[in-house]
């Protein structure tokens, strides 16, 4: 099935021929969908922190950063904004020439409000000789719509979301990558210095870090903190082979095999290389104004609180267990365990081996929201393949649609995943894990596409809050709706919260 020449290609991606197997194979068997054990719940997997406990998480959370431990902000970057703009895309190809929908009409009747409305007026006026409003009162919408997502204008149609003007300020409008850079000092920063990572494509690596170097400086100053700002781009040998419908490797006219991006589970390599004792995570449109940034810095806080004094317990215990532990004390650690890291051992023999697997792994605390509606994954009890159920952030492409009850936990789900992450990723010897051998390899999935007219099947690894962070310890803690405000659609910067 495959000749020298797919050979050599899988080999220049840093590919081996067993995993295009593997991936091919998987096309043919597909992946298993998960057994669930609930929807987790507060009380039930998800902890609800009173004022008071969450003013000595900030504090633990200051502590931790004040013995010199180094923090880094993660933040996957590498998306273009294209599907922000799909409504709009669709009005420039359109067979009428005025906003006919209530999205359309939306956009242009409150044009104004836009960050980036400025900018978009500049454009226009270089290239059409009128304003924005001239043009809207001569009936040209389409002419503002192309200069905002074409290349000779704003050409926000093909850049990365994080280059984007979302929000107005005084000073100037703000990008995402701006407002990361203002959180990474405001709760990230230690020892004088803030590190910010950003996972960005290599067509925009270049502008991404030449945006950067013009913004960092301004901010330092502003927060009195030095910045360390890095980039990495998602590795070839994370693209999967693609599939046609029969499941065997779908070829290019030249007769080359077609690979494609893993999806966002393919940084797990990347967070693997990331050299910190503590990572946030947290998706590069999740941002707000600095007006609204205080709840979002102090539950950053809170949820990094709850990780360092679960990290701090838990080395405690691996400590005891290096050194005999008594039956007392295994029966605290085991309690531990099960009620803290909510993972419950079903029929699994509870000794000291047990315990060491289920502690000396990474750690994450995952914020999560109530749920409003928002497509996504939501927080679930879930079997894993040792048979123990642990917390899992959960896709609905893993649940078994044709399981009626599955399907009312999805449904009825209180609560949704925001990303909102924050990750300890070394043992309690000092050493860091190598995440990818945490990662559930059953967790992918496969996805229907076409390419130049023909069908396909894609396959993405599993992702990176889901399958690939399975077999870290989780914990879920509630955070207020206020901070999770994504970007889907360009419309969703004229609600109130980015303005």
């Amino acid at each position: 099935m495959l000749s020298e020449k797919d050979l050599q290609q899988i080999a220049q991606r840093g590919i081996s021929q067993e995993q295009i197997e593997t991936q091919l194979k998987e096309f043919e068997t597909g992946f298993p969908f998960l057994r669930l054990e609930a929807a987790a719940a507060v009380g039930n997997g998800i902890l609800a922190p009173a004022a008071s406990e969450r003013q000595s998480y900030v504090k633990a959370w200051e502590a931790y950063k004040a013995e010199g431990h180094r923090v880094v902000k993660f933040v996957p970057a590498s998306g273009a904004a294209s599907r922000m703009f799909k409504n709009m895309f669709a009005f420039v190809d359109a067979d009428y020439d005025v906003p006919t929908t209530d999205f359309e009409k939306k956009y242009f009747d409150e044009i104004e409000k836009f960050a980036f409305y400025e900018a978009l007026n500049e454009v226009c006026l270089k290239n059409e000789g009128k304003d924005i409003k001239t043009l809207m009162a001569e009936g040209n919408y389409k002419a503002v719509a192309a200069n905002m997502l074409k290349k000779e204008g704003l050409n926000y149609g093909q850049l990365p979301k994080g280059m984007l003007l979302f929000h107005k300020y005084a000073e100037g409008a703000r990008t995402p990558m701006e407002e990361h850079l203002v959180e990474g000092a405001l709760y990230a920063a230690s020892n004088g210095e803030a590190h910010v990572h950003f996972t960005v494509s290599h067509d925009h690596l270049d502008f991404f870090k030449q945006k950067v170097a013009d913004k960092a400086d301004g901010f330092a100053k502003k927060y009195g903190i030095k910045y360390d700002i890095t980039f990495s781009e998602q590795k070839p040998s994370t693209d999967t082979v693609a599939a046609n419908p029969d499941n065997t490797p779908f070829r290019e006219a030249d007769g080359s095999l077609l690979f494609r991006p893993g999806g966002h589970g393919a940084l797990i390599e990347n967070l693997n290389e990331i050299e910190a004792d503590v990572i946030f995570v947290k998706n590069i449109d999740n941002v707000v104004p600095d007006r609204l940034k205080p709840e979002t810095v102090e539950w950053k806080q809170v949820i990094a609180g709850v990780l360092v004094t679960l990290q701090k317990k838990a080395f405690e215990y691996l400590s005891q267990l290096d050194n005999n532990p008594t039956e007392a004390q295994l029966a605290e650690i085991a309690q531990f365990v099960e009620k803290n890291l909510c993972t419950n051992p079903k029929n699994n023999k509870v000794d000291a081996d047990y315990l060491r697997g289920k502690l000396n792994r990474p750690m994450r605390v995952c914020g999560v929201v109530k749920n409003v509606g928002e497509p996504g994954g939501g927080p679930f009890l879930t079997y894993n393949q040792d048979g123990t159920v642990s917390l899992q952030i959960l896709e609905s492409s893993q649940i078994d649609t044709n399981n009626a009850e599955y399907m009312k936990m999805f449904t009825q789900g209180t609560h949704f995943n925001p990303v909102d992450l924050v990750c300890a990723v070394k043992d309690y010897q000092g050493k860091p894990f190598n995440l990818p051998d945490f990662v559930d390899k059953t967790t992918g999935f496969i996805s229907s596409k076409s390419k130049g007219g023909k069908e396909l099947k894609a396959l993405e690894l599993p992702g990176l809050w889901n399958g690939a962070m399975s077999n870290w310890s989780t914990v879920f803690v509630e955070v207020p709706l206020g901070t999770f405000n994504p970007v889907k659609t360009v419309n969703d910067l004229l609600r109130e919260q980015h303005q």
